[in-house]
């Protein structure tokens, strides 16, 4: 039996892929059932960060014994105001050093730029694609301490496609979650790890009809963007602020190309 223990937040959760007896799947169910006698024990939390993982999963993942285990955070962490490159990276060296010293083979994940994905204005995104940035400078750095197997998200061209992504477009679709599985099913097997079946990459549910992605926006997804307005759009905009103040910054090597200089919006009397 090969035991996989997943943590993270609600990409690892499953949500944007609704399971065939209801409630959510997800990429980590989908990788589990391509393991021999695969047995999945889903830790992760709905808008945990990397903090929540350290503090309350990873406990009762190392009293799981996992022969593989996940590791996929970051997204939380953007989206909010107390953003701490330093202790984000501290508490993944924690979470990944700690599974890695138990025995797991784990597994994490470079993270695609949220502000694209979102589609928001360049003066918006910009911030938000600075601390991905940041985020995954430290899972490289962790990863290649522990040996942890990446699949590198943001620089999959195919992670941008909008069929990737459900109708929030922070959570992937069917479609998305079977390509990280696959993807982290080729890591595990290149490693050496046994495995059983791909899984399949084509969605067997159809996707979302244009009913349902407007009736979403009318009732949670205009709570998600009031949640989001009330913390996280005046800190962006003040970041923004002091972008166009300042003027670009180089972006640090290997994290992608160079940001586009800034494009302050023209200010306008009330």
């Amino acid at each position: 039996m090969t035991t996989f223990t997943a943590l993270g937040d609600s990409i690892t959760l499953g949500i944007g892929d609704p399971g065939p007896a209801g409630g959510w799947r997800g990429w980590a169910a989908l990788l589990a059932d391509g393991l021999p006698s695969g047995c999945l024990h889903n830790l992760a939390t709905s808008g945990a960060q990397a903090a929540d993982i350290e503090r309350t999963q990873l406990p009762r993942a190392l009293e799981l014994r996992p022969d593989v285990a996940s590791v996929v955070v970051g997204i939380n962490d953007t989206l909010r105001p107390a953003f701490d490159p330093a202790r984000i990276h501290g508490a993944l060296a924690h979470v990944v050093g700690s599974l890695t010293a138990a025995g797991a083979v784990v597994l994490t994940m470079r993270l695609p730029d949220p502000g694209r994905m979102l589609g928001l204005p360049g003066s918006l995104a910009r911030p938000l694609a600075r601390r991905i940035h940041e985020i995954n400078g430290a899972v490289d750095e962790v990863s290649q301490e522990f040996g942890a197997l990446q699949f590198d998200a943001a620089g999959d061209s195919q992670v941008y496609d909008r069929q990737m992504w459900s109708v929030d477009r922070l959570h992937p679709s069917e479609r998305g979650h079977r390509h990280i599985a696959c993807h982290f099913h080729d890591e595990l097997a290149a490693h050496g790890l046994p495995v059983g079946a791909r899984p399949g990459t084509e969605p067997l549910s159809p996707p979302p009809r244009r009913r349902d992605e407007v009736l979403w926006m009318a009732t949670k997804g205009t709570a998600w963007v009031l949640r989001r307005c009330t913390d996280l759009v005046p800190y962006l905009l003040a970041m923004a602020a002091r972008e166009c103040l300042r003027g670009p910054r180089p972006e640090v090597a290997g994290h992608g190309p160079p940001a586009p200089a800034p494009s302050c919006p023209p200010s306008h009397s009330a």
